[in-house]
This record gives C-alpha cells, structure tokens and sequence, in this order.
C-alpha cells in the first residue's frame, strides 16, 4: 500500500475532480464551492492548488451563502489530518462538526452473502431504481433500529424523480456502479462505487450509499455487499476507500479487509423549517 500521506493525496485528488462534470466551481476564499444540480449536490472543500492559505470563518460564511442561494444543502468535508484549521472554522459559523473514520481496502475479504439473498449489477434502464434508492433512505432514516418503524422522511414526487434521474445517468456513464441485495424478490440492501480518474493513470472509487433494511441487519448483508463492491471497483481501480459512519461500522470494515488512515470531517447546517 502506498504511504498514508499518498493515500490522502489521492483522496484528495479524487474529491476535487468529482464535481467537474456536473457543476461549476465558485471560491469562498481557501474552499472550493462545486454549485451543482440540488439532486446530486456536492459539499465544499478546502481547495488543494490554492497558496496554502487556512480556511477561515468568513471563507465557511461565504460558501455558505453560495450554497443557499443555489439551493443546495450548507455543508462542508474535509480531511482533518490534511486541514486541520477547518473543524474550528466551521463550529464558529454554526455548523455541526462530526468526524468519520477514513479507511481504504488494503487485503479484502471475500464474503459469502446469507443464504437466500442474491446480489445483482443494477443498470440504467432497470425499472425498479427508485425502489432502491427508497431501501437506501429507510435505512439511512432509522440508523439504529432493528425494526422497520415508520417511514423514510418524505420527498416530492418532482425531488424523488429528479433523484432517480441523475442516478440513471450517472450509470449509464459509469460514473456510480451500483448493486442491491434481493432476498425473495425484494431490495433488501444497496451500495455503490463511484469510480473516477483522477489522473491518465490512476482511477480511485468510492464506495458510499451502503445501506440494509433495519429488519435484516445482523446478517452480514452490509459486509458481503461492501466486499462485492471492493472486487469491483478493484478491476479498474488503484485505490478504493469509504467513510465509515461510526467506529462500530468501522470495525467492521477492518474485519473484512479495510485499514484506517485517517478521518473525514463533516459540517452541515440542518434544513430551514417550513
């Protein structure tokens, strides 16, 4: 494995070149601002080429204001081991302040599926995409229940479809791969890579949405379905990485083969009330 400031270089890299095909990119003094379509936004970031300048109060403030006036949800990522300033900054103007555990696929585990569940590519034109971009929101909506309580927070129909839109594109391209676990005929659990070349020779992917139904969690599900999407992405891709969503789920990523090198720092203002 290359060495961890490498590592996070090419993490770095990958973020600033995600967002170039689908937004245009706005300066808050040190972050980059992608303003981009409010169905597949993306957060700002400290910007990698500038002249080294720390990211302030008033550079958060302002990509704040870009971003709602652009419609798009107030958030910010960075890698605090790279910017360690940013965490400061963004608590000073507001934001929540989380930090996530970084990992990237060292010596993956082959994982068998539970017994009954069967994992599938999804592609652009499949009929049931919205169906399991709603498997993803249920279970993102209940992070810890073991049950199916309530439902997933309600969108629009035009939000929803707009949603489904982008993503059907974005396969279509080859910009996310993504697969859903079914078990009797039903999505029981989804996950993406989102692969991208960050240079002529190098591609790093992403692995993100993954997600299980609460009623099934326990199985594995999440583990064999991460393990699928690193043997993927590892035909093309030099290096594959995620961030964790606590250091619970990050144990279980190093069970099946995942290092941790560093942490992702999140900040996002909650959405105005209506």
């Amino acid at each position: 494995m290359p060495s961890r400031p490498g590592l996070l270089e090419c993490i770095e890299r990958y973020f600033a070149v995600a967002p170039l095909p689908d937004a245009r990119v706005e300066r808050a003094g040190a972050l980059d601002v992608p303003l981009a379509d409010p169905a597949w936004p993306y957060p700002a970031r400290p910007r990698r080429d500038g002249d080294g300048a720390p990211v302030t109060v008033a550079d958060v403030r302002a990509a704040i204001a870009l971003q709602q006036a652009a419609g798009l949800p107030a958030a910010l990522e960075w890698i605090p081991e790279c910017s360690p300033e940013v965490a400061a900054a963004a608590r000073a103007a507001g934001m929540p302040v989380e930090d996530l555990p970084l990992l990237v696929a060292d010596d993956p585990v082959d994982l068998v599926l539970p017994s009954g569940v069967r994992l599938f590519l999804v592609g652009a034109d499949d009929p049931a995409l919205a169906d399991y971009q709603r498997v993803a929101a249920i279970a993102f909506a209940h992070p810890g229940g073991a049950a199916d309580v309530g439902e997933a927070p309600v969108d629009t129909a035009a939000e929803a479809a707009a949603r489904t839109a982008v993503l059907r594109e974005r396969i279509a391209d080859g910009r996310t791969v993504m697969m859903v676990a079914m078990e009797d005929g039903e999505p029981v659990a989804v996950g993406s890579h989102q692969p991208i070349d960050i240079d002529d020779d190098s591609q790093v992917s992403e692995i993100v949405g993954v997600a299980t139904l609460p009623r099934l969690r326990g199985r594995g599900l999440g583990a064999g379905l991460v393990s699928a999407l690193v043997a993927h992405a590892q035909e093309t891709a030099d290096l594959v990485f995620l961030a964790a969503g606590d250091d619970d789920v990050a144990r279980v990523y190093e069970r099946i083969g995942f290092a941790r090198i560093a942490t992702t720092g999140v900040a996002e203002l909650p959405a105005p009330e209506v």
